[in-house]
């Protein structure tokens, strides 16, 4: 069982590693997960080489937040709408990755070039209409968009990638970055040929026990 404080280092670890693998720069990106009735955020304005756990901001589901020395990141809304809306998610990774990003700022989605699309939970990464950062339309649009997915691109913006647990979503985050990589390229080749509909069904089926998971602990 793990701990709040062994979540919360886990969500710092995750931040550096987000930066490190070119997830995002700088302070731009944030991630929260599950925690009790609420959820634990990244605070606001707090490089990542110098974030602690105890830097990590615990969240009520009103939006309400303990006091201290640090408020969530401006991005809690849709963090918080995100897991109020969908009780099987449980970590939500937000980052501005070049190739993800390049394709949110011409609004477009990502089709089902390569059958790994079938990790995000369809046969495309849709791409959710532009709305101010931290406001309400910006989560609404992000929920619909995340309707039958798992991971979505917000215009003019950058991704996010949920998961039943921080290591499925910054493994998906990783994987839909790879795609978008992918797909910028082939258009440069004339556009992708893309899978039909039945293969990405075939392929989602397969891939319900299929992922990240813990080691299993030694007896």
């Amino acid at each position: 069982m793990t701990t709040e404080l062994e979540l919360r280092t886990k969500i710092v670890e995750a931040c550096r590693q987000m930066n490190a693998n070119g997830l995002n720069q700088g302070t731009s990106g944030n991630i929260s997960a599950r925690w009790g009735d609420g959820i634990l955020v990244t605070p606001t304005g707090v490089p990542y080489d110098e974030m602690t756990p105890e830097d990590i901001v615990a969240m009520t589901m009103d939006g309400s937040w303990e006091h201290g020395d640090h408020r969530p990141s401006s991005e809690w809304r849709f963090h918080l709408d995100i897991h109020r809306r969908k009780p099987e998610v449980n970590a939500i990774v937000h980052c501005h990755p070049m190739y993800s990003t390049i394709l949110a700022i011409r609004h477009q989605e990502i089709p089902a070039l390569h059958y790994m699309i079938a990790c995000g939970g369809g046969n495309s990464i849709p791409c959710a209409p532009y709305a101010t950062y931290g406001t309400p339309e910006l989560s609404e649009h992000a929920i619909a968009a995340l309707q039958g997915r798992t991971a979505c691109l917000l215009a003019n913006h950058g991704l996010i990638a949920t998961g039943a647990t921080l290591g499925k979503a910054m493994w998906l985050a990783v994987e839909v970055e790879t795609l978008a990589k992918q797909y910028v390229y082939t258009l440069m080749l004339g556009g992708p040929k893309c899978l039909p509909d039945d293969e990405i069904d075939r392929v989602i089926e397969k891939f319900k026990d299929y992922g990240p998971r813990p080691k299993k602990q030694a007896a």
